[in-house]
């Protein structure tokens, strides 16, 4: 049977308002009792119920989203998500706020986490850019006991506490088999789009992708990557620019989420044009162009749990509390035509 308040009570010779105080790290106990009860609840093995006492004292959790700005579809996304969440916060005893950087700015996004410092707040969520400065100022912040999560993009080498989202070297794997599989061991050039090769999770996804195509698909041959910086115009030039002056380009692999400018790049040399093209995020561009038969795959991870899994990390990392690992994980999906939801 779970051990009780009662007997932690019994155990230290203590009344229950007593216990209550230990537990609550309230005033008006001395230190010789405090002792006797914590040693007490070690002795007897109770483990406690954090979430039944934080609804009990009221508490609420002020969180902090640093997300990008820009034209990336999937970050609009993202921001709806979060925003859908401070909608639930009553519920969810959360006070949420959200800082906008902009994307793949370095020194603001330092600035943004630099700021929270001395603040008080339980826990901080980011789209981060991978670079010294920004791990330096994660560590900060961990440093000063506040719980940090990377989002879609991670920190490896930082102190943060938890990655929300797919694993990315896995996810460019996947693209590599079906493009290879799409283009039936055809030979020709593969075109490679970034948004910027600054976020981690886009250089683990060429990671996959390049070990796959060198170790299955060697008639298919990868060319520098391009980075659209999440700008519509400037990628659907890069774009347009690679399949003028490259006739043997086949297939097309866009490893960020910044695909309107693709997408109109290749309805512009469409049906001249046959290529093969694999994508990340499904939007509603993206959705349009996968029933429309301009691209031929799309790659989605779920902002929405991605969001949801933050919080719920961000919580019990400030309540000392273990994460579930299997609740947590982000699943990769594949969407053809065929499946859309």
């Amino acid at each position: 049977m779970r051990p009780t308040v009662h007997d932690i009570a019994a155990a230290a010779g203590v009344s229950l308002a007593t216990v209550d105080r230990v537990l609550n790290q309230r005033p008006g106990v001395r230190l010789v009792t405090r002792e006797k009860v914590e040693a007490a609840i070690r002795q007897i093995g109770y483990i406690r119920d954090v979430a039944a006492a934080n609804l009990a004292k009221g508490r609420v959790y002020p969180l902090v989203f640093i997300v990008p700005t820009g034209d990336n579809s999937f970050m609009h996304g993202l921001r709806l998500e979060v925003h859908h969440a401070t909608l639930r916060a009553s519920i969810e005893r959360t006070d949420i706020r959200i800082v906008e950087v902009p994307a793949f700015d370095v020194p603001s996004l330092v600035a943004a986490l630099d700021a929270l410092q001395g603040q008080n707040i339980a826990g901080v969520a980011l789209v981060a850019t991978d670079a010294p400065e920004v791990r330096a100022a994660v560590d900060r912040l961990v440093s000063e006991r506040i719980p940090v999560v990377t989002l879609v993009s991670d920190l490896t080498d930082s102190a943060r506490h938890h990655y929300a989202g797919i694993d990315n070297i896995a996810a460019g794997r996947t693209a590599a088999r079906l493009l290879g599989r799409f283009l039936g061991g055809r030979e020709g050039d593969i075109t490679v789009l970034a948004g910027s090769m600054l976020v981690r999770d886009h250089r683990e996804r060429l990671q996959g992708f390049s070990a796959v195509m060198a170790e299955e698909f060697p008639k298919l041959r990868l060319l520098p990557v391009l980075e659209g910086r999440d700008d519509p115009e400037r990628t659907k030039t890069l774009i347009s620019k690679a399949l003028s002056e490259r006739k043997d380009i086949i297939g097309i692999y866009s490893l960020g989420a910044g695909n309107r400018g693709l997408i109109a790049a290749l309805k512009a040399v469409r049906p001249e044009r046959e290529l093969t093209v694999v994508v990340h995020e499904l939007t509603q561009h993206t959705r349009a162009a996968l029933v429309e038969g301009t691209i031929d795959a799309v790659l989605n991870q779920d902002a929405g749990h991605e969001v949801r899994s933050a919080i719920r990390v961000m919580k019990a990392t400030a309540d000392g509390q273990a994460v579930i690992a299997d609740q947590e994980r982000i699943r990769l999906d594949i969407f053809l035509k065929d499946n859309l939801p």
